[in-house]
Formats: structure tokens, C-alpha cells, sequence
């Protein structure tokens, strides 16, 4: 990811310096009216760090651990504009993610240990506050609500944490917020940014055993995630 990330700011940089100053005193103005436009598209490519946030009905005395793992996002964008700094943004994407939990109170590794595995449909629907353009840069703020969609949540399983297996529900809720720029090239604008997510429901289905050592004593489950997305218009 790191990787990646400094190859995109060494492209923009290079382009940028061909294109004489993009960031300079004096920079060339690219895409002048391109903000103007009622409607427009674009599509994101980037990555996701996803992780859970535990709430106990009593305190234990040692919390699950959950280990975080890099996924990847891909998806698309539709911008409205509704007046000059606002617009209304929605951005349907694929999220795969996986998060390792491990349950305390258990000696053998193999019933400690879940490896959740998740493929998301998401669905943002956000308002995007932007500041007066500078030369070829506009940062912005970002902040709505999401729906999403775990395509791998074995909802509707019968088997539980005694056969191996995690539950989640289907469907979550969520609010978002974050910040990016826009910046304007030649051809395109490309627009890297970093948002939070903070699931409101709680996602975990218990095991059918109501005392189970795994999922009696959790009072919530809700998905903490971090996105960082690159996309172009």
C-alpha cells in the first residue's frame, strides 16, 4: 500500500512538472469549468482497513483481539452539484477486507481463532463541502451516511462458532466522514482521499447455545473501517 501510494504521488508530481508549475506561483489552469458541470462520473480504485469495536455486557478481563488486514475497493462514482462548494455524491463500490479475531479463555488455538473474510457492496450517499479552488488544488470535506451489503456474512448459516463458523447480519448501517482533494490535471482530475466509517447497528448473530464462551457476553459488535480511496473524473 505504501508502495502504491508513492508511485501515485510521484505520477502527479511528474505530471504536474510537465505541465509547468501545476502547483506553482503561477500554474497553467486545467479543467477551468469542469466543476460546473450539473452531472458528472468518475471511478475509484484504493484500499480499506477494517476492524470491529467490541461492547461487553460485562467487562472481561481480556477483550477480543482483532487483528486488521489491507483490502482492496473498487468502484464508481456519480457527482451532483447542487450549488458552487456543495455536491451530493454517490459512490457504489466492492470492498474486500478480512479481519482476524481472537476469542480469549479458550487453549486450543483452533477455537480461539476466526478468520472473517468479508466481501462488501457499499452504498454511500454523501455531501461533499469543498474550499475555492487554488490554482489546480481544492481540498474538501466529506460526510453522509452508507448502507452495506456483506455478501459473506453466513447469515443465514445453522452452523455457529461450535462447528467454526462466524455469523454476521446481512445488512449495516453507517455514518462516514473524511477529507481529500481535488486535483486538476490536463485530461482529468484525480482526487485522493481518506474517510472513516462507523457501523450504528450491531452486526454479530449469536451462536445458538445462549451461553456460548464466544458470543454470550458481547453487547456489540460494530464495524470500525478506514477507506482511502483514489479516484478519477
Amino acid at each position: 500500500m505504501k508502495r502504491f501510494l508513492l508511485y501515485i504521488i510521484l505520477i502527479c508530481g511528474l505530471h504536474g512538472h510537465a505541465q509547468l508549475k501545476i502547483f506553482g506561483k503561477d500554474p497553467i489552469i486545467h479543467l477551468e469549468n469542469f466543476d460546473k458541470q450539473r452531472v458528472h462520473w468518475g471511478y475509484f480504485l484504493g484500499f480499506n482497513s477494517y476492524g470491529f469495536k467490541f461492547d461487553y455486557i460485562n467487562p472481561p478481563d481480556v477483550d477480543v483481539i482483532v487483528k486488521q488486514t489491507t483490502g482492496f475497493n473498487v468502484g464508481l462514482v456519480g457527482n451532483l452539484r447542487i450549488m458552487e462548494h456543495l455536491d451530493l455524491r454517490f459512490e457504489p463500490g466492492l470492498y474486500y477486507s478480512q479481519r482476524d479475531l481472537t476469542f480469549p479463555g479458550f487453549e486450543r488455538e483452533s477455537d480461539a481463532f476466526r478468520e472473517v473474510k468479508s466481501t462488501y457492496i457499499h452504498f454511500p450517499l454523501l455531501l461533499k463541502f469543498s474550499a475555492k479552488r487554488a490554482g489546480n488544488v481544492k481540498p474538501y470535506l466529506v460526510g453522509g451516511f452508507s448502507k452495506t451489503l456483506n455478501l459473506s456474512s453466513g447469515y443465514n448459516s445453522l452452523d455457529d462458532n461450535y462447528t467454526g463458523t462466524f455469523r454476521m447480519k446481512q445488512w449495516t448501517t453507517n455514518y462516514e466522514i473524511g477529507f481529500g482533494i481535488d486535483m486538476y490535471l490536463e485530461y482529468f482530475k484525480f482526487s485522493p482521499s481518506i474517510r472513516g466509517v462507523f457501523g450504528l447497528n450491531d452486526e454479530l448473530i449469536r451462536d445458538n447455545n445462549p451461553d456460548s464462551p464466544w458470543t454470550s457476553n458481547i453487547g456489540s459488535m460494530k464495524t470500525r473501517a478506514i477507506l482511502v480511496n483514489f479516484t478519477f473524473h
